[in-house]
């Protein structure tokens, strides 16, 4: 029973009976005239051999081809799957031709196939051949075409989870306690310097939880309310940090035709000031601008902080999976000496509405 276990071995046993099925039909539409030898007459030899190498050769091409489409982005449609077909059909032909034309008329004194003509033996031979090939083709299509089917639901599951866990993290990871506390002891410090700077901070505070709080359960939202959300969160961060940051936007679309994930902007934002040093006479400069009507970038100059641990790019990860819901264009990152660059690709307002993408 071990033995059965090994996957090449249940491969090879199973390709085996099939030969051997096709042999005895194969050996049935033979006449062998009067003589019956059983199946140790040369004729039997020589047509289990023919069909147990057509048949593996077929197989091992047609599952090579299969598995060369199963790399590319469109995998097993219909164009692919009849190049596959094509392809064994290519190798099959001649194969077969040449080894009936060997077995007919080069080795029939070895061979002894029993036939008046051989032209007409060679063409139904080779056409039985190619009919039988191209039936075990059509089998391991189907067989690939179920295996991929099956392989697709359980990365839809993974992804229907990774999404909800994504969603989870992102609200957690980016307005976090520390972010609160940050904001309330500004606001402390501000109660008491200047009550109507300290009025707008309050009423710029509670728009950006609001608009946490209405779009929680959403992990796409329009650029328009992103863009909102992001200008009152500048707007907190420049009373913090006065004259420490330099945050300018440059959006030339309709901000009401386009969708990003939820946060993604503040994300990055922050992730910039978190990694970067800056000061009053070192500013930093952050820019958020598109790129014609596909891409959001948004830009920091480049002065890490210098820290013990290394930086994890858990936000940058975050904004990667949850793009890959929608889209299959990449978040791309770049970097050089004095510049860190993110750019996003712009959803189409029908992402908000459109279920997560399915891989295909």
């Amino acid at each position: 029973m071990k033995l059965f276990r090994n996957k090449r071995l249940r491969k090879f046993s199973f390709r085996l009976l099939v030969v051997m099925v096709i042999f005895f039909g194969v050996k049935l539409t033979i006449d062998h005239g009067e003589e019956e030898d059983g199946l140790l007459d040369a004729a039997s030899i020589f047509y289990f051999s023919t069909a147990f190498f057509l048949v593996m050769l077929t197989w091992e091409i047609h599952d090579w081809s299969v598995k060369r489409e199963l790399k590319r982005p469109k995998s097993l449609d219909l164009n692919a799957s009849l190049r596959t077909l094509g392809i064994g059909l290519l190798f099959l032909a001649p194969v077969a031709a040449i080894i009936y034309y060997l077995g007919l008329y080069q080795l029939d004194d070895l061979c002894q196939i029993p036939t008046e003509d051989k032209a007409l033996q060679f063409r139904v031979d080779w056409m039985r051949a190619m009919l039988l090939g191209f039936a075990i083709m059509l089998f391991n299509l189907l067989y690939f075409s179920g295996k991929q089917k099956k392989d697709l639901e359980l990365k839809m599951n993974e992804l229907q989870n990774e999404v909800l866990t994504s969603k989870y993290k992102s609200l957690k990871n980016q307005i976090s306690p520390h972010f609160l506390f940050n904001s309330l002891n500004t606001l402390t410090s501000l109660m008491y310097e200047d009550r109507d700077l300290a009025s707008d901070f309050v009423s710029r505070l509670a728009s950006t939880y609001r608009y946490i709080l209405d779009n929680k359960e959403e992990d796409v939202v329009s650029l328009e309310k992103e863009l909102n959300f992001l200008d009152s969160f500048i707007f907190m961060m420049n009373v913090r940090h006065t004259d420490s940051i330099v945050i300018k936007t440059e959006i030339g679309v309709d901000v009401t035709a386009y969708a990003i994930p939820t946060l993604s902007l503040q994300m990055l934002v922050e992730n910039a000031m978190k990694h970067n040093y800056f000061s009053v006479e070192r500013p930093m400069h952050i820019k958020v601008y598109t790129v014609g009507k596909l891409a959001l970038v948004v830009e920091n100059t480049l002065r890490k902080r210098e820290t013990k641990e290394s930086s994890t790019r858990l936000g940058i990860k975050n904004i990667k999976k949850r793009y890959a819901f929608h889209t299959r264009q990449e978040v791309t990152v770049e970097q050089n000496e004095n510049i860190f660059r993110v750019t996003m690709p712009l959803l189409d307002r029908g992402a908000l509405n459109r279920p997560i993408l399915s891989v295909s």
